[in-house]
C-alpha cells in the first residue's frame, strides 16, 4: 500500500512516517557503534583513534551521496503528490544512471586520495598505516554506498519508510557479525572493521535497489513507459540536488577541519571525539529524520497544492523536537562517562574518557537548537528553496569552524571546540527561520519548472 502524507492529522502522518526512518538509521548508527567497540576494546585506544581520524574524510563521500538523494527524494515526493507517475518514473530512471558515473567516479577518487588524506589530517605517525588500511578499504565500497542511499531516499519519497529499516536491520546484523569474525576470529584489526562495512554495504545497497524497481513496477503502473534519461529531468533533479550536495560536502569538509584541530592535541583527544562522536551520531538521528520527514511531508503537500498543510507539520514537528531533546540531553548530562566507557579501558585511558564525557554534556545540552535546525532546513528543502537550507548550513559551519580556531588558539584549551557547536546552530537555525517566515519558500516548487 503506497502512503501519501496530504491528508489525515499531521501529527499522525508525520510520527508514523518518521518512527521507522529514526528506528532504522539508529541501527545503522549501532553497527557503527559496533565497531567502535569492538576496535576500541580489543585493538586498543590507538586503533579507535586510527578509524576515527579518517571518518571525516569517508562522510564528504557519504555526504555527496546523501545531498544527491536528498535532491532526488524531493522530486520524487513532489511528483508522487502531484500524481505524474510517469513523470516520477523518469526521475527515478534518470537518477539511477546519474548515480552510476557518481559512483565510480567516487571509487576512483577515493582510492586514489590516501596518501592526501593522511597529510589533509594530520593523522599522528605511529597510526597512519592502521588509517590508511581503514580508509583504502572503506573506500572501495563508495559504489556501494551511492546505490543504498538513492534506494533507500526512492522508498522515503513515496512515504515508504519502512523499507529501508528492513534493509537497515539486516546489514546491521551483517555488519556486526562480520565484525566479530573479522577482528576476533581472523585477526585482521583494522582492515577487518572496515572490510566488515564494505561487505555490508553492497549486500544491503543490492536487495534495496532490486526491491525498489518491483515495487515500482508492481505498484506504479503507467500507460506511456518512463524514459531511461531525461537530461531536462536531471537539470531539474539538479536544482536541488545540487545545494544539497554542497550543504552535506561543506559538513564534512567542517568535519574535516574539525578533525585537524583535534589532531593537533593527540591521541587522547582524538580517541574521546571518536567515542563521543559515536554516541553523538546515535542521540541526534531523531532529530535528523524528523526534519527528513518533515521535507517528504512538505514536499508531497506542496506537490498536491495543499500549502496550508505545510506550517501544521513544522509545528507539530517542533513539540516532537523538544519532548527527544529534553530525554537526551538529561541521558547524556548524567550518563555521559558510562557511554564512553563503553569504548576505552578505563584504567589506561581515563584522561580520554574525561573529556569524551564533557563533549557529550556540551552538545547534549544544545539539541533542541539542532533540531530546529534540522526541521526548518528540511521544509525549506522540501520546498525546494535548496539553496536558502544550503546557506543556512553554510553559516551554520563557517560560524563553528571560525568560533573553534579561533577560541582555541587563545585559550588552547580542546573545550572550545565542543562549544563551537552551540555557535554555529544558532547562526544556521537564524537564517533559516528567517527564509520561513518570509514566506518565500511558497514559490519554490520544483513543479513549476516542469509545466
Amino acid at each position: 500500500m503506497n502512503q501519501n502524507m496530504i491528508t489525515g492529522k499531521p501529527a499522525r502522518t508525520l510520527i508514523a512516517f518518521a518512527l521507522p526512518m529514526i528506528f532504522g538509521h539508529l541501527f545503522q548508527q549501532f553497527y557503527s557503534l559496533a565497531d567502535s567497540i569492538i576496535v576500541g576494546r580489543t585493538l586498543g585506544q590507538d586503533a579507535l583513534a586510527a578509524v576515527g581520524s579518517t571518518a571525516s574524510i569517508v562522510m564528504v563521500f557519504v555526504s555527496i551521496a546523501n545531498g544527491f538523494a536528498i535532491g532526488v527524494s524531493v522530486i520524487i515526493s513532489q511528483l508522487y503528490g502531484s500524481g505524474n507517475h510517469t513523470r516520477m518514473k523518469t526521475a527515478f530512471n534518470t537518477a539511477f544512471m546519474t548515480f552510476i558515473g557518481l559512483s565510480i567516479l567516487a571509487l576512483a577518487i577515493g582510492i586514489a586520495s590516501g596518501n592526501a588524506v593522511v597529510t589533509l589530517t594530520g593523522i599522528p605517525k605511529h597510526i597512519v598505516s592502521d588509517a590508511k588500511a581503514y580508509y583504502y578499504i572503506y573506500a572501495a565500497g563508495f559504489p556501494g554506498l551511492f546505490f543504498y542511499n538513492v534506494a533507500n531516499s526512492g522508498f522515503n519519497a513515496l512515504g515508504k519508510s519502512r523499507m529501508p529499516l528492513v534493509f537497515l536491520l539486516i546489514s546491521s546484523v551483517m555488519n556486526i557479525g562480520l565484525d566479530l569474525l573479522f577482528i576476533l576470529q581472523f585477526h585482521m584489526g583494522v582492515a577487518g572493521a572496515a572490510l566488515a562495512t564494505t561487505i555490508s554495504q553492497y549486500f544491503a545497497a543490492i536487495i534495496a535497489f532490486v526491491s525498489l524497481l518491483v515495487y515500482l513496477r508492481k505498484n506504479f503502473p503507467t500507460r506511456e513507459k518512463p524514459q531511461l534519461f531525461n537530461p531536462a529531468m536531471l537539470k531539474t533533479i539538479a536544482k536541488v540536488a545540487i545545494p544539497s550536495m554542497i550543504t552535506s560536502s561543506v559538513i564534512s569538509l567542517g568535519f574535516v577541519a574539525m578533525q585537524s584541530l583535534i589532531n593537533s592535541f593527540g591521541t587522547d583527544v582524538m580517541a574521546a571525539y571518536a567515542s563521543g562522536m559515536r554516541i553523538d551520531g546515535i542521540a541526534i538521528v531523531p532529530l535528523i529524520q524528523i526534519g527528513n520527514a518533515v521535507s517528504t511531508f512538505a514536499a508531497q503537500n506542496i506537490g498536491a497544492g495543499k500549502y496550508e498543510r505545510v506550517p501544521m507539520g513544522y509545528h507539530v514537528s517542533i513539540f516532537l523536537n523538544l519532548g527527544i531533546c529534553i530525554f537526551m540531553g538529561v541521558l547524556l548530562f548524567f550518563f555521559g562517562n558510562f557511554f564512553i566507557n563503553l569504548f576505552l579501558d578505563a584504567s589506561s585511558s581515563a584522561n580520554a574518557i574525561r573529556i569524551g564525557s564533557e563533549y557529550l554534556r556540551i552538545v547534549g545540552s544544545f539539541y533542541f537548537i539542532l533540531g530546529l535546525l534540522y526541521i526548518t532546513t528540511g521544509l525549506l528543502r522540501g520546498a525546494g528553496d535548496a539553496t536558502m537550507a544550503m546557506i543556512a548550513t553554510l553559516v551554520n559551519f563557517a560560524f563553528r569552524v571560525a568560533f573553534a580556531y579561533i577560541s582555541v588558539a587563545i585559550t588552547k584549551t580542546e573545550s572550545m571546540i565542543w562549544w563551537s557547536n552551540l555557535v554555529g546552530w544558532c547562526f544556521g537555525f537564524l537564517v533559516a527561520y528567517i527564509r520561513y517566515r518570509s514566506g518565500k519558500w511558497r514559490k519554490k516548487s520544483i513543479l513549476h519548472d516542469m509545466e
